[in-house]
């Protein structure tokens, strides 16, 4: 049980254990003074002397607790959390050994052991970055090649989630939905085609031709769904009659292969981090009111398999059917000028649930702008139920509740740069978050919380910090 709890909680109890044996102690002693006395009239002496040595007793732990937090808990959790962020988040800060001066030699011994490490991780860095300079070359070409090709394929797991697609395809998938990787193909196009065909090429194992529709049954395309050999999986190619864009509209070729053997099902507390999606997003507003003001942008980046997705994100400009504060204005640059004839927060918002569909959604301080989206979300005819993970709490967890958690703070700590051009800006702030996030993976597996669960619960601890920041 005391596994659970942070280290200063568990310095806390112990001087709370100490206060309690002093006080205990303290009594009997004068009971045991008092019998021996054999006084009945110095028994208001004794406990005059037992109020007053009880008070200056928990004066005194509380005062030497203090110190003990303040110059030996706080440095050791903190140093901790930088020797963990330089271990797991590819951070290179120097390690505070100020903070930690009263803890002896430990700081000193703990950063030099940090450098020695790095430099060996350095070194090792640059013989591997040498010798997939190669590869990385040849992966580029093969990608602008792919790209090129004027068909749109798709390739997809057992499970029919999208593994990879290529430009071509984007642009047909865009006519439906945002193309997004790891989401359904039955998001995309109706189930009962696609799996018929998928029956007959697990049956022959040959390619076989298929006609395709729209799950709002608009558009119909003819396509050849082809086997992957002994990969799992299939790959999906649509006729060339589908293929409307051209080759300046392509877009990069986007995959993870590691999504092949990806599976669905399971509850989200009990999934581990590598599979989760999570969607970042960020919001720009008419004021800091949920209840009153209005969204006017929408900033949002998919990260799959612990890294962010080139290519999907969501910019958005949102028209708050109302004038937009010059002091607002200030803040994010976005004026009355620039929301006219945008979306309303009906149609974006709409926009925003399907490009998060299946994923942990991910914000900094997320009850500020998810109260924003749920106050509409009876006109937007949906319901805001993900699963949903907010980095000021993961901050806390990793770096304890006593540092400074803005957005800001996290990326110093973390290395992360947000260009002052972006710094308020909706996708601005969805990209930094959501590089956050990719170093806060691997630190909090690091610290046991290998599932949704385990993260959930550890940051319900710190739940107070929103509260105040709201």
């Amino acid at each position: 049980m005391l596994n659970r709890l942070s280290l200063r909680v568990r310095i806390f109890l112990f001087f709370c254990l100490l206060a309690v044996g002093a006080l205990a102690v303290s009594s009997v002693a004068l009971w045991i003074s008092y019998l021996r006395v054999a006084d009945p009239s110095l028994v208001n002496a004794f406990i005059m002397a037992e109020i007053l040595m009880g008070f200056g007793f928990i004066a005194l732990i509380i005062a030497v607790w203090l110190l003990f937090d303040d110059n030996v808990a706080k440095p050791i959790e903190r140093l901790s959390a930088q020797l963990r962020a330089r271990a797991h988040a590819g951070v290179s800060t120097d390690v505070d050994t100020q903070a930690a001066r009263y803890l002896g030699d430990l700081a000193p011994a703990a950063a030099g052991l940090a450098e020695q490490l790095s430099g060996k991780t350095l070194d090792v860095a640059q013989a591997v970055a040498a010798e997939t300079a190669y590869l990385t070359a040849e992966k580029e070409r093969l990608t602008a090649l792919l790209t090129e090709i004027p068909v749109a394929m798709v390739l997809a797991s057992p499970t029919h989630r999208i593994v990879l697609y290529d430009g071509q395809a984007a642009g047909v998938l865009a006519q439906i939905a945002h193309p997004r990787l790891n989401a359904s193909l039955f998001e995309y196009l109706q189930r009962g085609p696609l799996e018929q065909a998928h029956k007959k090429l697990s049956k022959s194992g040959f390619e076989v031709d298929c006609t395709l529709t729209s799950v709002d049954g608009a558009q119909t395309y003819s396509a050849r769904m082809k086997p992957l050999g002994d990969a799992p999986g299939y790959l999906l190619i649509f006729d060339e009659s589908a293929v409307n864009i051209s080759p300046e509209e392509a877009r990069p070729l986007v995959y993870d292969f590691d999504l092949l053997n990806s599976t669905d099902g399971g509850q989200f507390e009990s999934l581990a981090l590598q599979e989760l999606c999570f969607v970042v997003f960020d919001t720009e507003t008419t004021g800091l009111l949920p209840h009153k003001d209005e969204i006017v942008q929408i900033g949002a980046v998919r990260v799959v398999n612990g890294r962010i997705v080139e290519g999907e994100h969501l910019d958005m400009l949102v028209d708050p059917g109302m004038p937009i504060p010059p002091a607002s204005t200030k803040v994010h640059k976005v004026s009355d000028h620039m929301v006219q004839g945008a979306p309303d927060i009906v149609e974006a918002g709409r926009t925003f649930h399907q490009f998060a569909r299946d994923a942990v959604i991910v914000a900094h301080n997320a009850p500020f702008d998810m109260a924003f989206l749920r106050r509409h979300a009876k006109r937007m005819e949906v319901e805001w139920d993900h699963p949903i993970l907010d980095t000021v709490l993961l901050s806390a967890v990793l770096f304890g509740a006593s540092d400074k958690h803005t957005l800001d703070a996290l990326c110093a700590r973390l290395e992360i740069t947000i260009p002052n051009e972006l710094r308020h800006t909706a996708l601005g702030d969805a990209v930094a978050t959501a590089q956050a996030l990719v170093k806060m993976l691997p630190m909090l597996q690091a610290r046991g919380m290998a599932t949704f669960g385990a993260v959930v619960e550890a940051t319900r601890q710190h739940g107070r910090l929103l509260e105040d920041m709201n």
